[in-house]
C-alpha cells in the first residue's frame, strides 16, 4: 500500500536495562511504515536522555516524562508531530499514559497487560470506545502465521464443533528469588505494587487464556482455579492451574508456571474438535499439526501454498525460513499502522489487517486475572466468569 508519509511513533518506558522497549522498537521499524521520531524512555530524565541519544533521535524530541512528551508533540505542527504513542512500560504505568494519550488524539499502542486492576480496566475501555483512535494491545502471540492458520481453519469448521482445549506456557526463569538478586524484570513482575495482584498469571497466564479464546473464536463462560506460590518468600503467585467451561460447553485446561525449572518459553496450544485437533508451540512456530481420527496426522508449514489468507497476511519469509517472536510483533505493529493509513483515507481497511488485538481483549485479560484469583481463594468448584463494562 502506498501512503504520503510514515507514521512517526513516540515511545513511553524501554529505556536501559528494559528488554522489551527494544523487541516493540524492532518490531514497528521492520515493514518502514512506522519510524521512531521521540520517547520518555524512563521516568529517570537523564536515562531517558541516555536512551535518546543511544537511538540518535533529535535531543528535543526525548522527554523527561509522558506528561511532557505529549505537551510537547501537542505543540508542533501537525505534519511534524507524532501518530502514534507505544507503551512499555510496568503494569502500573499503563493506565495513566494510554488515557492521555487518547484523550489528546494520539494512536495507542500498549503492552499487556491492559492495566494494573479491573477497576483501571474498565474506566479504560470506556475511553477506548470513546475514541476516534486506534488502540492495540501487543498480544504478541496472535501475530504468528501458523497462529492465525489454526484460527481460520478453525473458523473455517476444519475440525468441527470444539470440545477441548489444552493450552500451557511453561517457564522456568522464576525457579529460584531472582528478584533478590538485582534482577530487574523479576523485581517489578513480583511486585504486587508495579504488576498488580497476579504474578505468573498476571504475566503469562493472560498470554495463554487470550490465545485459548482467538484461536478458538469461544469466549470463555466459566472457571476453576487454582493459584500457588512454590518459591519462599515470593509474595505472588508463581505457578496454577485452571480449569475453563467455555461458551459451547467445550471443556479447557490452562496451566503457566514460571518455577519449571529448564523450560525457557514453549507456549502451546492444542483444540481438538468432533472431526480433529489442531495443535501449535511456540519453539516450533512454523508448523502447525492437524490430526484426524483413520489417516495419518498432517504438518502444515509457514510460507507454503496451500495456507490461508489470515496466514499468507502475516508470513514474510520463504517456506523454511525461520519467522519468530519479532516477526509476530512486527505483524501486529504492521495490521495496526495499515489500519489507521486506511482511516486517514476513509477507507475500510482488510479483514485480515483487523486481526490485532484490542480493548476487548485487554479487558477480558484483566477480568481473568480478577476471576482467577477470586476462583482460586474460594472453596466453590466453578466461579462465572462475567465481563464489567
Amino acid at each position: 500500500m502506498t501512503a504520503q508519509k510514515k507514521l512517526k511513533m513516540g515511545m513511553v518506558g524501554g529505556g536501559p536495562g528494559a528488554f522489551i522497549g527494544a523487541i516493540h522498537r524492532n518490531a514497528a521499524l521492520m515493514d518502514g511504515l512506522i519510524e521512531l521520531a521521540a520517547g520518555a524512555f524512563s521516568s529517570n530524565p537523564e536515562k531517558s536522555r541516555q536512551a535518546g541519544e543511544e537511538l540518535m533521535l533529535d535531543p528535543s524530541r526525548v522527554y523527561s516524562s509522558y506528561t511532557e512528551m505529549i505537551e510537547k508533540e501537542l505543540a508542533l505542527p501537525e505534519s511534524e508531530r507524532i501518530d502514534i504513542i507505544s507503551i512499555v512500560t510496568p503494569n502500573n504505568v499503563h493506565f495513566d499514559p494510554t488515557k492521555k494519550a487518547l484523550e489528546n488524539g494520539f494512536h495507542v499502542v500498549l503492552d499487556k497487560p491492559m492495566t494494573l486492576t479491573y477497576e483501571e480496566a474498565k474506566e479504560l475501555y470506556k475511553i477506548i470506545q470513546k475514541s476516534d483512535k486506534l488502540f492495540c494491545l501487543t498480544h504478541t502471540y496472535t501475530g504468528y502465521p501458523m497462529v492465525k492458520q489454526m484460527k481460520q481453519m478453525i473458523a473455517n469448521g476444519a475440525i468441527g464443533e470444539i470440545r477441548k482445549v489444552y493450552v500451557e506456557y511453561p517457564q522456568g526463569w522464576l525457579y529460584k528469588l531472582l528478584e533478590h538478586e538485582n534482577n530487574k524484570q523479576a523485581e517489578w513482575r513480583t511486585d504486587p505494587a508495579r504488576n498488580g495482584k497476579a504474578g505468573c498469571f498476571g504475566d503469562i497466564g493472560t498470554h495463554a487464556f487470550n490465545l485459548a479464546e482467538y484461536v478458538t473464536g469461544i469466549k470463555v463462560a466459566k472457571i476453576c482455579a487454582d493459584l500457588d506460590i512454590k518459591v519462599k518468600g515470593r509474595p505472588i503467585d508463581d505457578d496454577g492451574a485452571v480449569l475453563m467451561r467455555f461458551e459451547n460447553n467445550a471443556s479447557g485446561i490452562l496451566t503457566a508456571s514460571q518455577i519449571d525449572a529448564g523450560c525457557e518459553n514453549n507456549l502451546k496450544i492444542r483444540v481438538y474438535g468432533e472431526k480433529g485437533g489442531l495443535e501449535w508451540e511456540q519453539e516450533d512456530n512454523n508448523s502447525l499439526i492437524a490430526k484426524w481420527p483413520g489417516k495419518p496426522a498432517e504438518i502444515y508449514r509457514a510460507g507454503t501454498g496451500y495456507l490461508g489468507s489470515l496466514a499468507n497476511e502475516n508470513t514474510r519469509t520463504p517456506a523454511g525460513h525461520p519467522e519468530g517472536y519479532i516477526e509476530a510483533f512486527a505483524n501486529i505493529y504492521r495490521n495496526f499502522a495499515r489500519c489507521i493509513y486506511a482511516q486517514r483515507k476513509g477507507e475500510e481497511p482488510k479483514a485480515e489487517w483487523r486481526d490485532f488485538p484490542g480493548a476487548e481483549d485487554g479487558i477480558r485479560g484483566m477480568a481473568f486475572i480478577e476471576h482467577v484469583l477470586a476462583s482460586s481463594a474460594s472453596d466453590q468448584k466453578w466461579t462465572p466468569f462475567v465481563v464489567e463494562y
